[in-house]
C-alpha cells in the first residue's frame, strides 16, 4: 500500500474533516484550567462528545473506506464509527483497517502525551498536514 498516496488523498479529499477535528481539539483544550491536564478523561470524553455533536465522528468510516481504496485495497466489511475501526484516544482519533496484506492505521494527532510520574496531555499546534499520520504494517 502506498501510504504517501493515501496521505495525499486524505489531505486533498478529507482536509476539511481533519481541520474540523483539530478545531474540536482546540475547543477541548480551551476548557482546561491550564496548558496541560493529567486526567486522560479530560481529553478523550470531551473530544469524542464534540466530534459526535459536530457530525465529524460519523464521517470517519467513509474517510477510512475511501483511504483504503485510494491505497488500492478494498475493505471486507463496511466500517463504523466505533472500535475496531474508529477510536478516540488521548492523542486524537485513530482509524484502522485490517487488510489481507496488513493493517492501515490513520491518526489525527491533536494532543501530545508527556510521560512523567503522571502523564500530562497538551494540545499540539500542528497543522492538518503535520497532524495526519498514515502507517501500513
Amino acid at each position: 500500500m502506498d501510504t504517501v498516496a493515501v496521505r495525499r488523498f486524505l489531505l486533498d479529499t478529507h482536509g476539511e474533516t481533519i481541520a474540523e477535528t483539530l478545531q474540536c481539539a482546540d475547543a477541548v483544550s480551551k476548557a482546561w484550567d491550564g496548558e496541560t491536564v493529567t486526567d486522560r478523561a479530560q481529553v478523550v470524553k470531551p473530544l469524542r462528545a464534540l466530534l459526535t455533536k459536530r457530525g465529524v465522528l460519523e464521517r470517519y468510516p467513509t474517510m477510512l473506506a475511501e483511504a483504503v481504496e485510494a491505497g488500492g485495497e478494498r475493505m471486507q466489511a463496511s466500517p463504523v464509527a466505533a472500535p475496531p475501526y474508529v477510536i478516540v484516544t488521548s492523542t486524537g482519533p485513530v482509524l484502522r483497517a485490517t487488510l489481507p496484506g496488513g493493517r492501515l492505521v490513520i491518526r489525527i494527532e491533536a494532543f501530545a502525551v508527556a510521560r512523567h510520574a503522571l502523564p500530562s496531555y497538551s494540545r499540539t499546534k500542528a497543522s492538518s498536514d503535520d497532524a495526519l499520520s498514515v502507517d501500513y504494517r
